[in-house]
């Protein structure tokens, strides 16, 4: 080989290594690492923020259904009431005309006795 074939052979493998050093370099300058962090932590953050607004608007259907549900035992809670006043009422009727009151239909659960204990079942 000769001395102008070196000279071109170098000269090549000078070009392509400048080539790859550009080309490296000019990848570091447009997106360093801490970018891909920063862009990491923003698409994180984004997804956190959207499932706290999921969870905030589940949070806040869930209130609503209680209210609804408070609403509904509240109402509930002074029907049981009033009829227990109204059952009570009879039986002191009959009482008081000297008959015996007629025994419940079925056998009063366990869990209802606590609240009729004044009326002799």
């Amino acid at each position: 080989m000769t001395a102008e074939m070196w000279t071109a052979v170098s000269g090549g493998a000078v070009g392509v290594a400048s080539a790859v050093v550009t080309a490296w370099g000019a990848r570091a300058a447009r997106r360093t690492r801490r970018d891909h962090r920063r862009d990491d932590f923003t698409a994180v953050t984004d997804r956190m923020e959207k499932e706290i607004t999921r969870q905030g608007q589940r949070i806040d259907e869930l209130e609503a259904d209680s209210e609804q549900q408070r609403t509904r035992v509240a109402g509930q809670d002074f029907t049981i009431r009033y009829l227990t006043a109204w059952v009570r009422s009879l039986y002191g009727h009959i009482r008081a005309t000297g008959a015996e009151p007629p025994s419940p239909p079925q056998p009063v659960p366990d869990d209802v006795r606590p609240y009729l204990h004044d009326i002799g079942v």
